[in-house]
């Protein structure tokens, strides 16, 4: 695949990456109608032009987790068991778009963890800040997802309103892969907040849920 810019997307560069779940080929996109500098990653896995059912995780950067280590959230584990998976799969994307925070940003993200450390849960700290629930949009990754060929999808996801976001951009979505990560002591209250008050499709007993669950 060469190189291209189109309406939609400006693609400024490939490579093969070998890591520590496998070998990959990385593709940075920067979206035409977004920030100057704001660049998207597709991690590929196998050949995908043309294929279908492709496993697909579209996962949101997460700076606390995945560079500081932090415990209150699971991104760094869904990013780690989704990049494993597709890896052992032979076949796959892993689609990380910079939305920081569910799209508010990093420190408004900070500003809501003070909050929560005052006992607030994750939806009314971004409420008490006057910011969306969720504030993410998926037209970059329905425009990779072309790019790359990729004709049809199964979303590595606990969250169905990605699933109705890809359909409503006219991403053929063949099914959900659940990512269930065990949650621990200062995750258990974050995971609950997105069972009961997101929807997302998390276990009524999160404590029990093992990495493999959804293997």
């Amino acid at each position: 695949m060469n190189l291209v810019e189109n309406s939609e997307l400006v693609v400024e560069a490939q490579a093969p990456l070998p890591t520590r779940y496998g070998s990959f080929t990385v593709f940075v996109f920067r979206a035409a109608n977004e920030p100057e500098g704001r660049e998207h990653v597709a991690i590929v896995s196998g050949d995908v032009k043309g294929a279908e059912d492709v496993p697909v995780r579209m996962h949101s950067e997460c700076l606390t987790s995945e560079v500081i280590g932090s415990l209150k959230c699971d991104c760094r584990e869904q990013l780690e068991t989704a990049l494993s998976r597709i890896a052992r799969n032979g076949r796959g994307v892993v689609l990380y778009l910079r939305q920081e925070g569910r799209g508010i940003g990093l420190a408004n993200k900070i500003r809501a963890y003070a909050l929560q450390a005052q006992g607030v849960d994750t939806v009314d700290a971004n409420r008490e800040l006057g910011l969306p629930d969720d504030s993410r949009t998926y037209d970059q990754s329905a425009a990779m997802l072309r790019w790359l060929g990729v004709r049809s999808v199964r979303l590595m996801t606990n969250n169905p309103e990605k699933e109705h976001s890809l359909r409503s951009l006219g991403v053929v979505v063949k099914g959900r892969i659940p990512v269930l990560i065990r949650p621990n002591p200062h995750s258990l209250a974050y995971l609950e907040a997105k069972r009961d008050r997101m929807r997302h499709k998390l276990p009524v007993q999160l404590a029990a849920v093992g990495t493999d669950d959804a293997e």
